[in-house]
Parts: structure tokens; sequence; C-alpha cells
């Protein structure tokens, strides 16, 4: 694949705009400067920088953000900054067929909720970490304002009928971890359903983080911070 194209197809920006990178002399390959936006390249496994900065090529994008507090899930917030502000240019300019170009959130967390978050140009991937017939459990853990007793942590387990429907939903599973910490697992996604769910029971929620999807956890990755999924985290979310 042409030097040009690779870029092009990373989200580096137009045809001639990464040709002229590569002119300009801001583009090496195996660490050498690369002044020829034609030179052929085989893109699989190809790392190359651009002004310096390592980039790995990728057929698709995966990547995990820990999302803060105060951030919105679009890419035109009403209120609150956007999350894709958090991720480089490339990723939010990765070219696609539909109309929004770059990564798209797989899912959303309200603007409060903190944590685990999936991004990825791959339409496939997101249907099915997102459908509710792919039952991909995520785990909360959830702050309340109000002590948590058995009972409500059995009304989680057994479902709990929410303000707009009339079919139960239940947690896949649901423990007290302190007077005011909930751990509740879900395998859908209904709008704000950790929330309502938490309410339906007495309590209020205070605070909500999710710290894993499937068997993929957040671990230590810092707030506000983004990476590229390996191989074994793709493997851990399709299992």
């Amino acid at each position: 694949m042409r030097l040009e194209d690779i870029l092009f197809s990373q989200g580096f920006g137009t045809r001639r705009v990464c040709a002229g990178l590569v002119q300009q002399g801001h583009v090496q390959v195996g660490g050498e400067v690369v002044t020829d936006a034609g030179e052929f390249y085989e893109p699989e496994g190809l790392v190359f920088k651009v002004q310096g900065a390592d980039w790995p090529f990728k057929e698709h994008a995966y990547v995990l953000l820990n999302k803060p507090a105060g951030t919105e899930c679009s890419q035109k917030p009403s209120t609150w900054p956007s999350i894709y502000t958090l991720l480089p240019g490339p990723l939010r300019q990765r070219p696609q067929k539909a109309a929004v170009q770059g990564v798209q959130a797989v899912g959303r967390l309200d603007q409060d909720t903190t944590g685990l978050l999936l991004l990825t140009d791959d339409g496939k991937f997101i249907h099915k970490m997102s459908s509710p017939k792919h039952h991909v459990p995520k785990v909360y853990e959830v702050t309340t304002k109000h002590p948590i007793t058995p009972e409500m942590v059995a009304k989680l387990l057994s479902g709990v009928v929410l303000d707009d429907d009339t079919k139960p939903v239940k947690a896949a599973a649901c423990e007290a971890v302190g007077e005011l910490h909930l751990k509740l697992t879900l395998t859908e996604g209904k709008y704000h359903q950790v929330k309502r769910m938490v309410a339906a029971v007495g309590n209020r929620v205070e605070g909500l983080h999710r710290s894993q999807i499937g068997g993929l956890v957040l671990n230590d990755l810092p707030s506000g911070q983004w990476r590229w999924l390996t191989e074994d985290d793709l493997a851990l979310l399709r299992a």
C-alpha cells in the first residue's frame, strides 16, 4: 500500500494532507525519514512515526477509554465536554463510509458516570457489544445515598419494573460490597438503567463507575486516558 494511502486510512487527513506530511519529512518508517508519499509498504504490523509520535497500522481501531465525570459520549455535546476531545486527531478522523467519521463509542455512559468505555470504527463489533441479544455482561460499581439492605439486593436479582415498562428487568449478579457500595452486573443497557433500578428499590445512585465489560477489566488506566485494545483484550470481549 502507498504510504499516503496508509496515512489516509489511519485518519491523518485527506490524501493531499497525508502526501504533504510525507514530503515535508514528518513521517518515519523503520527509523528513517521517508519523503516519497508513493513508497509502498506492507501495512500489516507496520509501525511508523508522524511528527515524532509512534503510530501502529490498524485495519480497525479498537480502543479503551477510562471516561472521566463531566464528559458526554457525543460528537456534539450539549453541556459538557465531549469524550472525543480526549482522543488524538487520527482516531477522530479515521475515514468511514458513514457520514460520521472516526471511532464511535460502543454504547454511552451518562455525563456523571465514569469508567470503561469502548470505541471503535468496526460497526459489527459495535452491534455485537451493544445488542441485548448477545448478553454481554457489564459490571458497575454503585455508590448509594442510603444503606443497602439484603431486601434491596434480592429485589434487584429477582427483577424490578421500571417506570416506562411492564416487563421486569433484573441484575445478572448483585452484591453489597459495603454499606453504601453495590456491585451490579447487567446484560442489557436501557436508558439510565442502573439509576432507575436502584431507585425502584427505594435507594438513590450517588456515584456510578463501570469497571468491566465481558472479561475485560478496566484496571489501573488513569481517568481520561486511552489505550489500544490488545488481541487478548478482544478475545476476552468476544468470548
